[in-house]
């Protein structure tokens, strides 16, 4: 099979969470270990850490990667879902796996899918598991697909894990409170290793604290290790300061990832310094600035507050739950512009409700859904958001409802393009 072939196969015959949603979910690791096991355990054969979080994750990881890649390390990056290339999940220092050796993965273990038939995702996980092995990495950032405690990347045994953060999203498969969600994350704390902290509430604190006292872990509170001072966001990169605990002080700090939201992602890459040095990498300041300021380029992360033009303005962000999206309104409202024009799909198994109510309500609409089963179509969407006082048209695709917006707005508007990962995926 051809490389678009054999994704094809995969699509047809593989559960996908992003296609389908929860049906995809296989709520134990049986699957990846099986999977795993006739592979040799490839997943015992490099280093790891572990990031779980409702928001922040990604961008997390891709900021420890860019650094590791800075201080010299071979680094391997798993990600998840993708926007444009199946390929963007499984990276070595920036560089996609290449579609042969995806080819040649599927070719050779077909036999071993049919018997085990596992979902996209614990396939994915396998064949990321086995190129780090087979390509020798000197250490993988791992991040979680849903959850933590039962996630199908969750076989892996970490230098220490990390956890952004703690929010409402995907209640029907983590739990319907703070703390049963908390619980799920939490499930990536193992015995005796280090956990990062970026964020946490009077809710999910306890929570944290009775896995690490459990685990015999050790906890690392993000907020109390590293201050972030004098954040600025503009649209190109973010500076600050940085104030460590034991008083080592950083000043005119940069970052090639902007948007608000960075500040708190930031403080909790940073606070990962001291387990990482524990553990025996070594790195200079020089090296972190660096990792922080190339993350772009040496990752190849797109889709934060991403701008895609200038005249108008357009700028796109795959922030999708409650908290993701009131960034979205908190950034948007700090823009300069004389009118807002708002492309917008979501998925069905969103709170949408939630998120429609965060929305600003002088601002032009263009409801559109993505080309995936799991998209919300335009008309229901548009339905729920006139209930909040949302008013615009609606258009079957993304590549429409944007072109609608380009063509209504004026040199001086503000188009912003979202909602969804899956729409950002389609403009980006």
């Amino acid at each position: 099979m051809t490389y678009q072939e054999t994704l094809q196969y995969l699509y047809e015959q593989l559960p996908m969470f992003t296609r389908i949603g929860s049906a995809a979910i296989k709520k134990d690791l049986t699957n990846t270990l099986a999977l795993c096991e006739a592979l040799g355990n490839p997943h015992k054969k490099f280093k790891t850490i572990h990031i779980a979080g409702t928001n922040g994750k990604g961008s997390s990881s891709h900021m420890l990667a860019s650094i590791l890649q800075e201080a010299g390390y071979k680094t391997g990056l798993y990600t998840s879902p993708h926007l444009s290339d199946f390929r963007e999940r499984i990276k070595i220092n920036g560089n996609m796996v290449s579609e042969q050796r995806v080819i040649d993965f599927v070719a050779e273990h077909q036999k071993l899918f049919e018997k085990i038939s596992p979902s996209f995702f614990e396939w994915t996980v396998a064949l990321c598991f086995q190129y780090f092995a087979e390509e020798k990495v000197d250490i993988a950032i791992i991040e979680t697909g849903l959850g933590g405690r039962l996630d199908s990347t969750n076989i892996i045994d970490p230098l220490f894990s990390v956890i952004t953060n703690i929010g409402w999203d995907h209640t029907d498969l983590l739990g319907d409170t703070l703390e049963k969600i908390a619980f799920e994350k939490a499930g990536i704390i193992k015995e005796k290793k280090p956990v990062v902290i970026g964020e946490y509430q009077e809710e999910t604190f306890p929570v944290f604290m009775a896995k690490v006292k459990s685990a015999s872990s050790e906890l690392i509170l993000a907020m109390q290790k590293v201050n972030v001072l004098y954040f600025n966001s503009s649209l190109s990169q973010s500076a600050f300061d940085v104030q460590f605990q034991f008083g080592l002080y950083w000043k005119n700090v940069f970052c090639d990832l902007n948007g608000i939201y960075q500040e708190k992602n930031i403080r909790t890459v940073l606070a990962c310094l001291e387990p990482l040095r524990k553990a025996g990498f070594s790195f200079t300041e020089q090296m972190v600035r660096d990792g922080l300021s190339y993350v772009k380029r040496n990752t190849g992360l797109q889709g934060r507050w991403q701008v895609l033009n200038k005249q108008p303005l357009t700028i796109c962000d795959t922030g999708h739950n409650v908290n993701g999206i009131a960034y979205v309104v908190a950034q948007i409202a700090q823009q300069n512009y004389a009118h807002l024009h708002m492309v917008i799909g979501m998925v069905k198994d969103k709170d949408i409700e939630k998120v429609l109510a965060l929305l600003p309500k002088d601002a032009t609409y263009y409801f559109t859904k993505a080309s995936i089963p799991r998209a919300l179509a335009e008309g229901d969407l548009q339905a729920q958001a006139i209930k909040h006082g949302l008013k615009g048209k609606t258009y079957a695709t993304v590549k429409e409802a944007l072109a609608a917006a380009k063509e209504m707005a004026q040199t001086n508007d503000l188009i912003f393009i979202g909602g969804s990962t899956f729409v950002v995926a389609e403009v980006v």
